[in-house]
């Protein structure tokens, strides 16, 4: 279903409730799986959780994620520790072009079984779940924080526990300290220093009767902040829940925002955003989201809508995501007007003076790219394809873009 949104301008004073975090759940949800004792408040409502959920609790032998990468990582380490129990992990078209034999030669190190169903180092996966007793393996310091996630995971149920050691330099410290905070917050030792990261494995006397709740996604508060910052002086919007000190690296958006003209007031398990100033088109946004590029469309496409340039690095693992966000974010800009050239891991956009109307937005199977170019309604009448592709991560985005006063053409 495509979404013709008009130009729109918002309502004042408005209030919205973000689903729990995607990371934090999807993390959980895998930790209550091996320690069934463990109780989980506010999980996500994203197709990705509900999917990690239904995986999880599945007795079939063929289980199908579809575009759920984190699912998809995490899984393949989740079953790799089930003895006795075979299982083929496949997904979408675009699931098994998304490469996964880092993680895959990892978990082999350690003594699981996994291999290739079709193309060598891609799903599907056929994995025979065993005892894993090998306690050491490497990885490469730049790969997605998710395959690092999906073996710490599983670390502590291991009899030896895990020794990770990292070579070079580390992309999304963040993610990987939220993996071991949520480990640590049920019991479970663990230690991250000069690139080795160990997981002891659990304490027979350690009872793990907790309830965890999980605070709202950053990542779904970006587009709240781009609609801010596109939005007049004084204008403000209200989310819940969120904390002060968050585990997601996706809460620099506090920061980042600045830049834009964006306050952010931490109140009572909420943030306030407020429109503080309006920022000079001379303005240069450039910032290293290495620890958080799940945000890199969003501020590219505020930064457009604002017509300042903007040059991001740290990008290099968008390219296997969804879809390849940099290519994606080039091509749709384009259409809209603007000029953008991209590398392997960096994307520069140069300054424009306007914006196309009623183009039509590719989505490519990415809610991110969604939801990102969603808040350029406030400037000119815009078409997202595909608009229901935000379920995988915010089923409710549209009804709370409705909410704060977008219109939709019928």
């Amino acid at each position: 279903m495509n979404l013709h949104l008009e130009q729109s301008v918002l309502n004042n004073n408005n209030s919205i409730q973000v689903t729990g975090s995607k990371s934090e759940s999807n993390r959980l949800l895998l930790l209550q799986a091996l320690y069934p004792e463990i109780k989980i408040q506010n999980v996500s409502n994203s197709d990705d959780s509900k999917l990690m959920t239904k995986a999880l609790a599945s007795k079939d032998t063929i289980i199908d994620i579809h575009h759920a990468g984190t699912a998809m990582r995490f899984l393949t380490a989740f079953f790799s520790t089930q003895e006795g129990r075979t299982i083929e992990l496949t997904g979408s078209k675009r699931m098994k072009e998304r490469p996964i034999e880092i993680l895959v030669d990892a978990l082999n190190q350690l003594g699981a079984a996994i291999s290739y169903k079709e193309n060598q180092g891609f799903p599907p996966l056929l994995i025979k779940g065993r005892k894993l007793t090998k306690n050491r393996v490497c990885l490469e310091a730049n790969v997605s924080s998710q395959y690092i996630s999906a073996v710490l995971l599983i670390a502590s149920k291991l009899e030896n526990g895990i020794e990770l050691t990292l070579n070079g330099k580390i992309t999304s410290v963040p993610y990987i300290n939220m993996t071991l905070s949520l480990l640590n917050e049920i019991g479970i030792e663990t230690q991250f220093s000069n690139n080795i990261i160990t997981v002891r494995p659990k304490k027979e006397d350690l009872v793990i009767d907790k309830v965890l709740t999980v605070e709202s996604d950053w990542s779904s508060a970006s587009y709240f902040y781009s609609i801010i910052a596109l939005s007049p002086v004084g204008t403000v919007i209200t989310l819940s829940s969120y904390k002060e000190t968050s585990l997601q690296g996706d809460s620099s958006l506090a920061e980042i925002y600045k830049s834009f003209g964006v306050e952010t007031v931490f109140k009572d398990n909420t943030v306030i955003l407020k429109k503080q100033s309006i920022i000079s088109k001379e303005i240069n946004i450039n910032f290293d989201l290495s620890n958080s590029p799940d945000i890199a469309q969003t501020i590219v496409v505020t930064a457009f809508g604002l017509g300042v340039e903007c040059y991001l690095t740290g990008l290099h693992t968008l390219k296997i995501k969804e879809t390849d966000r940099l290519e994606a974010l080039k091509t749709e800009i384009e259409k809209l007007g603007g000029q953008v050239d991209i590398t392997n891991d960096s994307l520069k956009l140069f300054t424009s003076k306007s914006i196309k109307e009623n183009i039509a937005i590719a989505t490519y199977n990415d809610h991110r790219m969604a939801m990102a170019f969603a808040p350029l309604a406030l400037k000119v009448p815009i078409i997202i394809e595909d608009a229901m592709v935000v379920s995988k991560s915010f089923p409710t985005f549209w009804e709370d873009l409705k909410a704060l006063g977008f219109k939709f053409i019928k």
